[in-house]
């Protein structure tokens, strides 16, 4: 399967974009405008409005969304993988304790 723009990007420096339909491993996304092509192959099953990385991320690496760092790599991404909680930090990190 090759589906075309079926991911948002946001900033020509974010190295994530976000699915506007769940992929499947193996599925191959394509996101093409006039700047950027790029032929993305699915590594695992990832749910829809879920991040995807748009190209390889190294380990302490920020994650780019909207332009910005949201958070940095905890491991290696590779290009086509889910980008969520299990490979990332968030800037504002997490607590499992309530807050005052």
């Amino acid at each position: 399967m090759h589906v075309q723009n079926d991911i948002i990007i946001l900033d020509l420096k974010d190295n994530v974009a976000i699915l506007k339909m769940p992929a499947n491993k193996g599925q191959t996304i394509t996101l093409k405008s006039k700047s950027i092509h790029n032929v993305i192959k699915v590594k695992e099953k990832i749910p829809f409005n879920f991040k995807i990385a748009i190209k390889d991320i190294k380990k302490g690496d920020n994650i780019l969304k909207y332009g910005e760092s949201i958070g940095k790599a905890t491991l290696d991404i590779n290009k086509g993988e889910m980008i969520h909680i299990h490979n990332i930090e968030g800037l504002r990190g997490r607590s499992t304790t309530d807050r005052v």
